[in-house]
């Protein structure tokens, strides 16, 4: 006489579904972190060990003694606004370049800054590769 019963259950447990819905949370979480936007100020903060070449259309040099230079030629603060506006109109890029002396006061480099973010310029700070 045969007892034993006809519903055999299996012990083993079907993982491929359990991999699919990982699969697809992976991908959700993959295309999200893509639309997430950081919080923070926009500004371009240039480091010395992976600096890139930017082509210098518009340069603006503050020197240790606070004489400003736009495109090597001396300039007072008053003038800069006016004449970086007309310069930043026959641009096709608005780049702004600052080369700044360590010496000088960060207020300053603000001042030229503000001005040129004001024009709607994109501002970068020049920098010498560390060795």
């Amino acid at each position: 006489m045969n007892l034993r019963s006809k519903n055999k259950i299996n012990p083993e447990f079907n993982m491929s579904s359990m991999t699919d819905i990982i699969f697809l949370l992976l991908i959700f979480f993959m295309l999200t972190s893509n639309f997430v936007a950081p919080t923070g100020l926009p500004v371009s903060l240039p480091t010395s060990k992976s600096s890139t070449i930017v082509i210098q259309k518009i340069s603006v040099t503050i020197t240790p003694d606070l004489k400003y230079y736009l495109n090597g030629k001396e300039i007072s603060l008053s003038d800069l606004e006016p004449q970086l506006a007309a310069l930043l109109q026959n641009a096709d890029e608005g780049v702004v370049v600052l080369h700044v002396d360590k010496s000088v006061p960060v207020e300053y480099l603000v001042n030229v800054a503000s001005v040129a973010a004001g024009l709607n310029a994109k501002v970068t700070l020049a920098t010498t590769p560390t060795e």
